[in-house]
């Protein structure tokens, strides 16, 4: 009798370990859906690939600029914020250009090097700004990427999607998969095993 309940309870454990590996590998299947949907289409369209030393020629802050977040909405929905404008010289061809904070800033607003990330506060902003020129007119020379097709004149300060940075987003559904296929297979060795012994049992009696 107690036998019994001894191999009900491993069958039980058996299911459950089974039922959680078959859940991680959903899991992996579907963040690998979602990467590859997502962030690996805007890793292909970036065109800042190459690494070079942008050498920092002028920082200004122009006129203010208006973002509007909500085309339909009331005027709650529009922020100003300071047009930071930086130019540098790129090393690699000794040519001038303009520097963008990131690949999205230059997609919202080609105008301005640096986009705020809160916008509500217009004295907070007007700080941050003027912050970031400060950190630049300091530092003076830096790492920037550029287009080596040089179909874009333009440089960026830090890619959103780099290599490293894709290679650390699959890290997680890929331990979650080998994870999952470790589980399945330890199971699997549990059973045959269980098979096994159960059989030799029966031969011997």
């Amino acid at each position: 009798m107690m036998g019994k309940k001894l191999v009900a309870a491993q069958n039980r454990g058996e299911i459950r370990a089974l039922f959680l590996g078959l859940g991680m590998l959903a899991c992996s299947v579907l963040m690998y859906f979602f990467i590859g949907t997502t962030i690996v289409p805007k890793y292909k369209r970036s065109i800042w690939t190459k690494e070079s030393i942008c050498k920092l020629m002028k920082a200004s802050i122009k006129e203010k600029v208006y973002c509007i977040f909500n085309k339909d909405s009331g005027e709650e929905n529009i922020f100003r914020y300071p047009c930071l404008v930086v130019q540098v010289n790129l090393t690699a061809f000794g040519q001038m250009a303009m520097l963008y904070h990131k690949e999205d800033t230059w997609i919202r607003n080609p105008k301005c090097s640096y986009i705020p990330g809160n916008l509500e506060n217009y004295t907070q902003v007007e700080k941050e700004v003027e912050s970031v020129k400060k950190k630049f007119t300091k530092v003076k020379t830096f790492p920037c990427f550029y287009d080596p097709s040089r179909s874009e004149s333009s440089v960026i300060l830090t890619r959103l999607y780099s290599p490293d940075g894709l290679v650390y987003t699959l890290i997680w559904p890929t331990l979650m998969m080998t994870g999952g296929i470790l589980i399945i297979i330890l199971v699997k060795i549990s059973q045959g095993l269980s098979v096994c012994t159960a059989s030799q049992y029966t031969r011997g009696v």
